[in-house]
């Protein structure tokens, strides 16, 4: 026998649920990885961003920036060890992450810096120099 997936919705949602479950970035095949959550503060000239990565090596960990977008990626490692294990409860997320984050201001990506410390990381991006109007002055031909 073989399970059927239960579906709440009305049938013509089928293919919607389906399509918004291939957009998941946090699910690959059948390797399902997390989201990490996170924190997101200003200063007067930075923008903060911090989540906790227990048991995650730091230099394992993807960080970029792109059109005030802030990407993570990385990857929590079980060790493959051969053991047979009862479980109760099974609830510690392992395998690959990824988060895409929009900032909320103008930030100088080049800037930025990381630090990692017991679990937590600390990312922190300065605010980009506010770019002035430009005044024209329109000039008239006689």
């Amino acid at each position: 026998m073989s399970l059927i997936k239960w579906t709440p919705f009305f049938p013509e949602f089928e293919d919607m649920d389906k399509n918004f479950e291939s957009m998941l970035p946090s699910v690959r095949g059948n390797q399902f990885g997390f989201t990490p959550a996170v924190d997101m503060y200003e200063d007067k000239d930075n923008v903060v961003v911090e989540t906790q990565l227990g048991g995650i090596d730091p230099d394992k960990v993807d960080i970029s920036i792109e059109n005030n977008i802030l990407t993570l990626k990385g990857e929590s490692e079980k060790k493959s060890e051969v053991e047979e294990k009862n479980y109760y409860r099974k609830e510690i997320r392992r395998g690959s992450f990824y988060r895409s984050i929009p900032l909320p201001t103008k930030v100088d990506g080049d800037k930025a810096s990381a630090v990692s410390e017991g679990g937590l990381l600390k990312i922190s991006i300065p605010k980009a120099a506010e770019v002035k109007p430009r005044t024209i002055k329109i000039q008239t031909k006689k």
